[in-house]
């Protein structure tokens, strides 16, 4: 193996200091244009490469950014990270990709693996809203790195979040369903410690309330984002002495397995049930049989939590303003809510 180009190799070939190559590869405005256009040419055709963990020890700027998300294989989270890699790769900024897959634990090493990377900035969707991990999260906010939360968040001081109306977004959906004629609306929850459940759940519940139709808790079951799951639940709300005549689900994918347990037991969709999910995940509205959802704009959020971010690290202040993005949510309506003769 070829030995390391270091900055000193450089000076002495231009029969300069080291001190000067050093300024120069770094842009210091005291260096000439012609010196740094020479030291840069001459560090190219030796082939150096600058030590990036050692000049981020050096200038407190690593250049990267951490994202954690709870898994990568979801369109949703993966159009997060586009967004957010879309306003920040422009400005110099690389982006490292965490996944807790819904574990506290493994979201605590990422924190500390993240901050012993030396990043600028973490912007992550929580695993939960337990005080679990609140040491990691302090430590985080004390070595002044800036902490932005997206659609998941928890209330900590100092902490920035972009998330969307999720509370609007559960009425609109639900609504939608009123308005198409149905009288007996189920909901297929997540796990409502998680804020952006719960105002979904509490955005149904208001559409039947402000409709006049009266909330039944037995229509409300906590479901996973899965397929099985969706079949699941509606087998369980089938069975009812009243079963509903329509799903909102708080996801896309618990719909999709509501939908296809209905074709199998014959039931026809939208005329006899109503299904509607919400995500806006791309198989959707490519279906035969589209689905109705509410488009969370992930692409939006990314690049809005990388702006929050940037505000953040241009300020030079200790003391950073946390800011609380609500971003508009936006309904598809499709065939899957859509009665011929509501």
């Amino acid at each position: 193996m070829s030995e390391k180009i270091t900055i000193y190799d450089i000076a002495k070939k231009l029969n300069i200091t080291a001190a000067t190559v050093s300024r120069a590869l770094n842009n210091n405005p005291k260096i000439k244009e012609s010196t740094r256009e020479l030291v840069l040419e001459t560090a190219a055709s030796m082939n150096y490469k600058q030590n990036k963990l050692a000049l981020a020890l050096k200038s407190g700027r690593s250049n990267n950014i951490g994202v954690i998300v709870p898994r990568i294989d979801s369109n949703f989270f993966a159009s997060v990270i586009r967004g957010i890699e879309e306003e920040l790769y422009p400005r110099g900024y690389q982006v490292i990709i965490c996944q807790t897959h819904e574990n506290p634990k493994r979201e605590n090493e990422n924190l500390y693996t993240l901050i012993d990377a030396q990043v600028d900035g973490i912007i992550m969707s929580v695993t939960d809203v337990t005080n679990e991990n609140d040491n990691a999260f302090h430590n985080v906010l004390e070595k002044n790195v800036p902490l932005i939360f997206f659609d998941r968040s928890k209330h900590i001081d100092g902490v920035s979040s972009v998330t969307i109306n999720d509370f609007k977004g559960g009425y609109i959906a639900t609504k939608q369903l009123i308005n198409e004629g149905c009288k007996h609306i189920a909901h297929l929850s997540g796990d409502q410690s998680l804020e952006i459940f719960k105002n979904r759940f509490l955005g149904y519940k208001q559409a039947l309330l402000d409709n006049g139709i009266t909330f039944n808790e037995k229509y409300v079951i906590q479901s996973k984002s899965s397929l099985e799951a969706g079949k699941e639940a509606i087998d369980i709300l089938l069975e009812l002495e009243t079963p509903p005549d329509a799903v909102f689900s708080s996801s896309d994918f618990a719909a999709l397995g509501v939908i296809q347990e209905l074709k199998e037991r014959n039931i026809n969709i939208p005329n006899e049930f109503c299904v509607a999910g919400f995500s806006n995940e791309p198989f959707t509205k490519f279906m035969e049989l589209s689905i109705t959802s509410v488009d969370q704009s992930p692409l939006e959020m990314g690049r809005m939590s990388a702006r929050v971010f940037l505000e953040q690290v241009d300020k030079t202040e200790t003391i950073k303003i946390e800011k609380k993005v609500v971003l508009a949510p936006e309904l598809h309506i499709r065939k899957s809510s859509t009665r011929i003769n509501p």
